[in-house]
């Protein structure tokens, strides 16, 4: 394995942009599920199969991503949070898999956005004990980096 030193406040600063511009995506997810549920209803149909939902079940899921998207963007148990945002992306960015064949056919060619936020939210569990810039959870234990040598 080959090692590479790399300032670690730029590495913080890096993995904070990332996360910042990831809750915010995931963050207007949230807010749609609330202004809009009847939009989350049809995507939830036209995407997932799924039968169409009562405005109370998107407040609930609304809430519940709310909290999953709080705790990614704030650093909180961030294995669990960042684990669970990248596979709440995975399955939607999998589910319109009917558009990515059809790529030249509007608005197909938006859902390939999706791809490199995943990538994005992978970099960001791969190097979570680096995430430590506005993070509640600055380190990762006995194992990684202390502050001052993520800061480094």
């Amino acid at each position: 394995m080959q090692t590479v030193s790399v300032p670690g406040t730029r590495l913080a600063l890096c993995l904070l942009l990332l996360r910042l511009a990831v809750a915010l995506v995931l963050g207007m997810w949230v807010l749609n599920k609330f202004l809009n549920p009847g939009g989350t209803s049809a995507v939830l149909q036209i995407y997932y199969g799924l039968p169409g939902i009562a405005e109370a079940l998107s407040y609930l899921l609304g809430a519940l991503q709310a909290i999953v998207v709080l705790a990614f963007l704030t650093g909180f148990q961030k294995r669990w949070a960042t684990a669970l945002v990248f596979l709440m992306h995975l399955v939607s960015s999998l589910s319109p898999i009917s558009n990515y064949l059809d790529p030249w056919t509007p608005p197909n060619l938006l859902f390939f956005a999706a791809w490199p936020m995943l990538a994005a939210i992978a970099t960001i569990y791969l190097l979570r004990d680096f995430d430590t810039l506005l993070s509640l959870q600055p380190r990762r234990g006995r194992h990684g980096p202390t502050w001052q040598e993520a800061k480094s």
